[in-house]
């Protein structure tokens, strides 16, 4: 089960990430400039926010082995619809596939809180987001390989082709992991009300719905502006590439151990407390960047990021998971998610006004990181898990 969905986060991790990866060739071929990738990024952000609200319904209903497969499905069409070309079929995809995306991690967190033993669930939902630092490293090696071999046209669709055929694989797996599903289960337009309320109205998950707001957030500017930021600074798509995937080396390592750490060893309050603080640092080291920066010193910068912008998921996730309702961890989650999707929508959008005022890439990175900032300290005088739970 864990690798199951492992290989499902891995590859709606690729499908959503991929085009933001490869923006500067998309970008330059359609002569857009690189403040609209905010947009872009925001789009799926809104439609990712509305797919987690509405998604625990859904998940309860079909069970979340086939909202697994329907999420790779979109997403394989999504990215199939941007290489039509004109810009609004690509806001388009944006929408199919953020929201696609947003479905995977509420359904994954479904399985995962049935089969982990409680003590161990950070470190089990930790190995399993390590998928996400996967799907990244595979796309910021293979987006620009494949871009320059086929176009980016061709790199889209040899994602697109690999989640559909990974959605079809997983058939099999049905008849057991979807066994706890509710067919009488109905989908409501006040499940969306009744999420938010749900998260809101319990004190531990509204501290764990604001952070996910920042950590979610600065991840999206990170995942999203990092590559273009490096490009516009005169290096190559594929050095920028390389220099992002190396960090993302460091996010597999770093999920694991903050899970490891959050599993009976440490408060997972204390350990999301000091993955904030230190994305925040990150951040605001990036707020220096300048030409004269050597690639070697940006990847140093890019790997306290990866450590903690791209590593918080598991400790968070389980979390929400363990305060969740008894056959409520789809919904809640997704609850506690749709925040950091508002993040998601929000914090590009912010970082495309710096970019824009100032022209700067590292203004932008820095403003993003001030949320986290908040959260830090807000974390450092929570109560804790004798109080917590």
């Amino acid at each position: 089960m864990l690798g199951a969905m492992f290989l499902q986060q891995t590859f709606a991790t690729l499908g959503r990430s991929l085009p933001p990866i490869i923006a500067p060739a998309i970008l330059e071929d359609l002569a857009l400039d690189p403040a609209w990738l905010g947009i872009y990024v925001a789009a799926a952000a809104m439609s990712a926010l509305l797919f987690q609200l509405g998604c625990g319904s859904f998940i309860l209903r079909y069970g979340a082995m086939r909202m697994s497969q329907v999420a790779l499905v979109m997403l394989g069409l999504g990215m199939a619809i941007a290489t039509a070309g004109p810009v609004v079929l690509f806001l388009v995809s944006g929408v199919i596939g953020g929201g696609a995306a947003a479905m995977s991690t509420p359904a994954s967190s479904h399985l995962l809180g049935r089969y982990s033993p409680p003590r161990q669930a950070p470190l089990v939902f930790s190995v399993k987001q390590t998928a996400v630092p996967a799907g990244l490293l595979i796309a910021g090696i293979l987006g620009p390989w494949l871009t320059g071999l086929t176009g980016w046209r061709g790199a889209l669709l040899t994602a697109a082709v690999a989640c559909l055929v990974f959605a079809a694989m997983l058939e099999p797996l049905r008849a057991e992991f979807d066994s706890d599903r509710v067919p009488s289960q109905a989908f409501r337009l006040s499940d969306f009300h009744t999420t938010i309320t749900g998260v809101i109205g319990v004190p531990a998950l509204r501290r764990l719905a604001f952070a996910c707001f920042a950590y979610n957030g600065l991840q999206t500017v990170f995942t999203s502006y990092f590559v273009v930021a490096l490009t516009e600074l005169g290096h190559g798509l594929a050095a920028a590439g390389l220099v992002f995937s190396v960090a993302m080396v460091i996010a597999v390592p770093g999920r694991i151990f903050w899970g490891w750490l959050g599993s009976g060893r440490v408060d997972p309050t204390v350990v999301m407390c000091w993955l904030a603080l230190g994305m925040a640092g990150g951040a605001a080291a990036m707020g220096l960047l300048g030409p004269s920066w050597p690639l070697l010193l940006i990847g140093v910068v890019a790997t306290v990021l990866s450590a903690t912008v791209m590593s918080w998921h598991g400790v968070l996730l389980a979390e929400a998971a363990r305060l969740a309702a008894p056959g409520q961890r789809g919904a809640a989650t997704g609850g506690v998610l749709s925040f950091g999707q508002l993040g998601g929508l929000l914090l590009p959008l912010v970082y495309s006004g710096v970019l824009v005022l100032t022209g700067n890439h590292g203004y932008g990175f820095a403003a993003c990181g001030l949320p986290a900032l908040v959260v830090g300290l807000v974390l450092l005088r929570a109560p804790r898990d004798h109080e917590a739970r």
